[in-house]
């Protein structure tokens, strides 16, 4: 089944879109800052979620850790 018709998957792609971006922009500043539009822009925004809210996004992977490991 793909992730787009399963809720909980899609819920894991996000933040792990979301941690991903914000890990790489830690390593890449100026490739990330330098694409603020277009399709390429959706990298940006992901990387600006993930550090502005880090404590709400971290609790949301431990959430879908725990709802992956023991629920399902």
């Amino acid at each position: 089944m793909s992730a787009i018709f399963n809720f909980q998957s899609l819920l894991s792609v996000i933040l792990l879109l979301i941690c991903t971006c914000a890990y790489l922009r830690s390593f890449f500043p100026s490739i990330m800052d330098r694409n603020k539009t277009g399709l390429l822009g959706t990298f940006w925004k992901c990387a600006r979620i993930g550090e502005r809210k880090s404590p709400y996004v971290a609790a949301c992977c431990v959430l879908m850790a725990f709802s992956i490991l023991f629920l399902t």
